[in-house]
């Protein structure tokens, strides 16, 4: 009987939602997407979305912004109905004042963009028409709500407690190393053969976040070197000749390259959490590990001097430079210039030693005169460090990075 009701649920199933794409004939997206805020079946509900999201992904766009502006303007709270419920819930807090402010508080495209992730493959469409979004923002801010609305679900879908940790080796499936090689976004891959010697000696390791709803796009990945002592160079870390060795026998983690893949994901942040988790996963296996450093670019330092016209700064060697800007150059709210900086002191790391001449590739050169960065990941002093550089913008350094910063005063 049971297989016989699931066989006659799903020919009905099948039946409505033909029905129900029958009707969707010629309306426009803005009205199914009205028809699916007030759909109360599951069935009607799903092929709605499905719909909506097909309907967007083949606009051209001038209809996907005529859609963006629908959402922005005709699902928009009504400021007056937030500041009647708000008032009435302080007047009298209960259960249902409290649900019916907030209920008001929340803009109807918040609820359009859940009923379209419920269907099959919607979260990963939904990153996609984020990445849309952001794209056309760069052009007009007004959409800037919408992004708000966007940022305030992801935030939720993609909780670290959702992300799967996954090593990524030379075994791994065809897609997924295809995609790590489209995404390297500090150290390009050029082939294969590069690929392989990242992934497949016993010195390297990789590691990626991914999402159960997008189970083969890697969120965010680092690539990591087991070696001895602290590196200076990338052009050493990747060196086609050089000589591997056994994992047990390294005593330092290096993060010399972290890649964010989904750009529709961007100002989410789990670079931090995939560093520690990590960096713990590790050291538990590998308990000889001393050390867990970085080996960064400082991609803003080349700009940033070209732009400050201080003479005793760009007449320094390139490592006191480095240190200068990387401990002193700030925005107008008092964090680091360099977004690297930012991230990895965010994370709880200090600034541990600067290096000339570490990337004299191409990019290395034009961004930063060829120098890097390790920033040490103290495993003792991460909390403390996160916690100082948030409530007083604090940069952790080493003496010796103070003592190079300090030969430079610049004078603009």
């Amino acid at each position: 009987m049971s297989y016989l009701g699931g066989l006659f649920s799903t020919v009905f199933e099948r039946r409505f939602a033909r029905e129900v794409s029958s009707d969707a004939e010629g309306r426009d997206i803005n009205d199914l997407s009205l028809d699916l805020l007030g759909a109360k079946g599951e069935v009607s509900g799903s092929t709605l979305a499905q719909l909506i999201l097909d309907r967007y992904t083949t606009a051209d766009t001038t209809g996907k912004r005529a859609f963006f502006d629908f959402m922005l303007n005709n699902l928009e709270i009504d400021p007056v109905e937030v500041v009647e419920s708000l008032k009435a819930y302080k007047d009298a807090p209960s259960k249902r004042s409290y649900r019916a402010y907030a209920r008001a508080s929340e803009p109807k495209r918040q609820e359009l963009l859940r009923r379209l992730n419920q269907v099959r493959g919607g979260t990963e469409r939904l990153v996609a028409m984020r990445n849309d979004l952001l794209q056309m923002m760069r052009e007009d801010q007004k959409l800037g709500p919408l992004d708000v609305d966007f940022g305030h679900l992801f935030a939720s879908w993609f909780n670290r407690g959702f992300l799967e940790l996954r090593p990524i080796s030379w075994t791994s499936p065809a897609d997924v190393l295809e995609k790590i090689i489209a995404y390297e976004a500090v150290h390009a891959i050029d082939s294969w053969d590069d690929l392989r010697l990242r992934l497949q000696p016993a010195d390297r390791r990789c590691f990626g976040f991914f999402h159960p709803a997008m189970p083969d796009e890697p969120l965010i990945f680092v690539e990591v070197a087991l070696i001895q002592g602290i590196p200076n160079s990338i052009q050493s870390l990747l060196a086609d000749g050089r000589d591997p060795i056994d994992a047990e026998d390294a005593d330092t983690a290096v993060f010399y390259s972290i890649s964010n893949c989904q750009s529709g994901l961007a100002g989410i942040s789990f670079g931090n959490s995939l560093i520690k988790q990590v960096a713990a996963d590790l050291a538990q296996e590998l308990p000889m590990l001393e050390t867990f450093v970085t080996l960064s670019p400082i991609p803003g330092l080349t700009r940033w001097l070209d732009a400050t016209n201080s003479r005793s700064l760009t007449k320094a060697p390139v490592e006191a430079q480095a240190a200068w800007y990387l401990l002193e150059a700030k925005r107008d709210d008092g964090l680091p210039l360099d977004p690297v900086a930012r991230f990895h002191l965010g994370n709880g790391a200090e600034v541990h030693a600067v290096h000339a001449g570490a990337d004299m590739s191409e990019n290395g050169v034009k961004q930063s005169n060829g120098a890097m960065v390790n920033y040490l990941y103290d495993l003792s002093r991460i909390t403390t460090n996160h916690e100082k550089f948030v409530a007083d913008k604090s940069v952790a350094a080493s003496r010796d990075v103070r003592a190079l910063s300090a030969t430079v005063t610049p004078v603009f």
